[in-house]
């Protein structure tokens, strides 16, 4: 048995008793991070992440670990070095959780020597658990899974997290211009409010593409192996290497599909900056 399928034995069923905790939860206190608004924070959250970080320390205390709201909660501005070092998002989608809205999920990413080896995305609302080992495909609940294929922008399903715009003012115009022409284009336009699961949608072949900019490592650890491991391509939308600590990331069914988005919205990108000198 290798390494990762050791660490992924031991934390799976972590992941599925956190699980629970969710599916409990009952009289939901939220609070705001930063007085944002758009940010929220709930017990539970803490809850899982507690849970998860403390079993990884007792059985692996040589690992690392990078979750959010341990981030969050201390300032820390997470470091990937060479040490195994897991990636948690206790509750993506908490905005969808405190409004019993199914669509948010657990996220745990292993990182190996700065590369993504593992990643799990649980959604126990929907019983859907969704997996990846890198260089062994993507499942959901056990079986294979695949992106769509999808080539052609006019046939593509995009889900773009448009409630990102709203954080400051270059975010705002930096999706207003996007969307002005991309909404020509495409055949219809989604946004969940979860990044982690609209990843893996991508991956399972829901949607053809997912783009979210400005988000942080837990948004991306472990959803972006998924939708690689299932024969899609991520890329960073700014025109960067992806970065896994600074993801802006585009995930595509196909890098056929990824060229053709990123070319419209490098035109996009190119208008914002003509008008908002």
């Amino acid at each position: 048995m290798s390494k990762v399928q050791e660490y992924f034995d031991y934390i799976l069923p972590l992941i599925l008793e956190a699980g629970k905790i969710l599916i409990k939860a009952d009289e939901i206190d939220v609070q705001f991070k930063d007085s944002h608004v758009w940010d929220l924070v709930t017990i539970y959250d803490k809850k899982v992440e507690e849970i998860l970080i403390d079993k990884i320390k007792q059985k692996y205390p040589d690992h690392r670990h990078i979750g959010e709201e341990e981030t969050e909660i201390g300032k820390i501005k997470p470091i990937l070095t060479d040490d195994p070092t897991w990636i948690i998002d206790p509750i993506d989608g908490t905005a969808n959780f405190t409004r019993n809205l199914p669509i948010t999920a657990i996220s745990v990413g292993l990182i190996v020597n700065k590369e993504q080896v593992l990643g799990i995305v649980y959604n126990p609302f929907m019983n859907e658990l969704f997996t990846a080992l890198k260089g062994n495909g993507a499942y959901l609940n056990g079986k294979r899974i695949f992106t769509s294929g999808c080539k052609d922008i006019s046939t593509s399903v995009m889900n773009y997290e448009i409630s990102i715009a709203r954080r400051n003012e270059y975010s705002y115009n930096q999706y207003l211009f996007r969307l002005k022409r991309l909404i020509k284009v495409v055949q219809g336009l989604r946004s969940m409010g979860c990044p982690v699961l609209s990843l893996c949608y991508v991956a399972c072949g829901r949607t053809d593409a997912y783009q979210c900019d400005g988000l942080y490592p837990w948004d991306a650890a472990a959803g972006t192996l998924i939708v690689r491991e299932a024969g899609g391509h991520v890329t960073d939308s700014s025109g960067k290497e992806f970065d896994l600590m600074d993801p802006n990331y585009l995930a595509a069914a196909t890098k056929e599909l990824s060229d053709e988005y990123m070319k419209i919205e490098r035109v996009a990108d190119e208008e914002r900056l003509r008008q908002t000198k």
